[in-house]
């Protein structure tokens, strides 16, 4: 059999939950050893959209914000949902914008992932935006956030050190750390 093939039959979907942002379905499955068994797949409606806005002096910005689902505080990049019918980019506008107030003139994708891909379809489109102007922040009523300024330096150490722990915000601090140390973002 040829590694890239799938190796699990589908016998039988059926949804169990849906709401606005997720789907989600419990398989019947015949496992890649022929054996019966179920799997359960979380299917997301949107794209998720992580930013990393870099000042012409070398900072950054972080939001702060309490995580229902974890039930703590965290620190993270600006990022939020964009409708897969729309543009990534123009979903990172409105995301940067709407948390930060930010708007900027130079956007570079940094990072594609899968998120959690043995439970979930959820992918991610991580950016570096560079010329920065200043506006108001509009947050959706979900959100209750703290813009926090520090050097770009200090998100990756906080990244590093466990005081960032959102996998898409380290993910994209620590992607940005490579390509700077290869000069593959200017932002200057």
């Amino acid at each position: 059999m040829n590694s890239k093939e799938n190796p699990w039959q589908t016998k039988e979907s059926k949804e169990v939950y849906n709401n606005p942002w997720i789907r989600v379905v419990e398989n019947k499955v015949i496992n890649p050893k022929g054996g019966d068994g179920i799997y359960g797949v979380v299917h997301f409606k949107n794209v998720a959209i992580a930013i990393i806005p870099i000042d012409s002096d070398g900072y950054t910005y972080l939001v702060g914000q309490y995580r229902y689902t974890m039930n703590s505080y965290e620190w993270e990049v600006p990022m939020g949902g964009g409708l897969k019918e729309n543009s990534n980019l123009e979903s990172a506008k409105r995301e940067l914008l709407e948390e930060t107030g930010i708007v900027a003139e130079n956007w570079q994708i940094i990072l594609n992932s899968q998120v959690s891909n043995s439970v979930s379809d959820e992918v991610s489109v991580s950016y570096v935006a560079t010329g920065l102007n200043y506006k108001k922040a509009m947050p959706e009523e979900t959100e209750q956030l703290i813009i926090k300024k520090v050097k770009v330096e200090e998100a990756i150490n906080m990244a590093l050190e466990g005081e960032i722990r959102d996998l898409i915000s380290i993910a994209s601090l620590l992607k940005l750390k490579i390509m700077l140390e290869n000069n593959l973002i200017l932002y200057k």
